[in-house]
């Protein structure tokens, strides 16, 4: 397995635990898009339950912190989720990201930043250590 599989696989791993809070806290609240399989129904934590988290890998042009995984937070309903509540979710997601990097990337300076109208994960993304 290469070095970004392995950095991306221990990535998912961090936002599948991210989805799981959420989905305790928020997945009853709102009703699945009629087309999304219930929490818990497939293999992928992405493809199922009201949230699906994760980031997407970023080169960074015309970013101020360069290269990083932008963070991507969905909703899965069609109901109208309150901006408040949405920014609540961001706030959050953002929080457990600050806490659970540095836990799963010790060797690794990892950050949070907003970068524009999105958040992204930045610092040392070398591959070298994992």
């Amino acid at each position: 397995m290469s070095h970004r599989s392995k950095w991306e696989r221990r990535l998912r791993e961090v936002f599948d635990e991210i989805d799981d809070i959420l989905e305790d806290e928020y997945g009853a609240k709102y009703p699945l898009h009629p087309a999304r399989a219930r929490r818990g129904r497939t293999a992928n934590k992405s493809q199922d339950g009201l949230f699906n988290v994760g980031a997407a890998y970023s080169a960074g042009l015309g970013s101020e912190y360069g290269e990083g995984y932008i963070v991507e937070i969905r909703l899965v309903t069609l109901s109208k989720v309150p901006r408040e509540i949405r920014e609540r979710i961001e706030d959050e997601v953002v929080e457990l990201l600050n806490e659970k990097l540095p836990e799963s990337f010790p060797d690794h300076d990892l950050r949070v930043e907003r970068d524009g109208h999105l958040y992204k994960i930045v610092g040392d993304l070398s591959l070298g250590s994992l």
